[in-house]
């Protein structure tokens, strides 16, 4: 395999104590490997390694206890082996040396899903709450599970706060610009001791059959602050006043590291499925990169092109697959083209998140004009 780019080789360690990785990678970052029968990709997401290849993907066990020969090559034999055989117990859950029982598929929950905010609608009286960069997480009154029904195995320590047979609606969050690492921690074993850095921040109620008002009230009462609680937080809301204060607040939070703003219909109930009572509000950046090779894609875009490795001009690479078009696809932007992209921020080293193609900028000069984040 090449040598990574954005690795580093720390000093060996101490006989006796935990070895080093031969290479590591910052937060977010990715490198390239090239195997026999094309390239895979590992990535440092909140700590955890993962990598694209079949081998790794369809493990059953915890990300955090997964291997395959990439990450062994590149991360080293022995500390692999050392990593497999030291998952850190934490909390109640270091008691029973006991395997801890696989996530499970259960149905999906049905949450609220928010719709866009449009500049055309008057936000004034609506409750408005912070955006967080969390992962959703619904409290099925005995586990957490994804918008899709994937079980989030946390462990005892961090539930044990949680009330049993009453559901609840909120995200587990490890604070601004941490998506990644709360990502990484959410897809680890409940043995992991990183869940202590993670909050439940709670917005919902969704079985109490009562005005948003109400629910907000209920979360208060038995959530807020003064109950002595360590994990479980209820995001705080407060009345919108005007679009402009609106506005402003959104520039003050994303200023301080925030992904947007929220918005919910007062009086509202809770609603499955996408609802124009809850708005998102938040600010998209465009921007352009070079295109450094066409990344073959999977499925039903196995015979083409599934994303653009792109790089920016302080030399750091991403791939953006959305936003192309099966014409794209089989015809992509050449080699050391410009492209124009969205994205809605940065990750804490500076990787585009969630980019979208939007064009070919044949009019661009390399490196832009414009300044760096935009």
């Amino acid at each position: 395999a090449e040598k990574p780019a954005a690795a580093h080789s720390p000093p060996a360690a101490a006989p006796g104590a935990e070895p080093k990785p031969k290479n590591t990678l910052a937060d977010g970052d990715v490198h390239i490997m090239h195997g026999g029968v094309g390239q895979y990709k590992i990535k440092n997401a909140g700590g955890v390694y993962y990598c694209t290849c079949v081998a790794w993907r369809f493990q059953k066990a915890a990300v955090d206890e997964r291997t395959c020969k990439h990450l062994v090559d590149f991360l080293g034999a022995e500390y692999m082996a050392w990593k497999l055989r030291h998952v850190t117990p934490a909390g109640d859950d270091a008691e029973s040396s006991e395997p801890l029982p696989k996530p499970k598929k259960f149905g999906a929950p049905g949450v609220l899903l928010a719709n866009k905010w449009d500049e055309c609608h008057d936000p004034t009286g609506w409750w408005m709450s912070e955006k967080l960069d969390g992962v959703r997480a619904y409290w099925n009154g005995t586990r957490f599970l994804s918008r899709l029904g994937n079980e989030f195995t946390a462990p005892a320590y961090f539930t044990k706060e949680l009330p049993r047979g009453v559901v609840l609606d909120g995200e587990l969050f490890g604070g601004r610009k941490k998506f990644q690492f709360t990502v990484g921690i959410v897809k680890s074993s409940a043995k992991s001791a990183l869940w202590k850095n993670l909050t439940y921040q709670v917005f919902d109620a969704p079985e109490l059959r009562k005005p948003f008002e109400e629910r907000l009230a209920y979360l208060e009462e038995n959530f807020g602050e003064g109950k002595g609680l360590e994990f479980v937080r209820v995001v705080e809301h407060c009345k919108c006043k005007s679009q402009a204060q609106l506005l402003s607040k959104l520039k003050e939070v994303e200023k301080e590291g925030a992904e947007g703003l929220m918005l919910r219909q007062p009086g509202s109930m809770y609603h499955n499925g996408r609802s124009g009572s809850l708005l998102k509000v938040k600010s998209i950046h465009d921007y352009e990169a070079k295109v450094l090779a066409h990344e073959r894609g999977k499925g039903k875009n196995a015979s083409c092109t599934g994303a653009l490795l792109c790089v920016l001009p302080n030399g750091k690479k991403f791939s953006v697959g959305s936003g192309l078009t099966d014409k794209d696809r089989r015809s992509p932007p050449k080699i050391g083209a410009i492209i124009t992209f969205r994205f809605q921020e940065l990750t804490d080293s500076g990787i585009p998140r969630f980019p979208r193609y939007i064009g070919l900028r044949a009019d661009a000069k390399w490196p832009p004009d414009s300044p760096w984040p935009p």
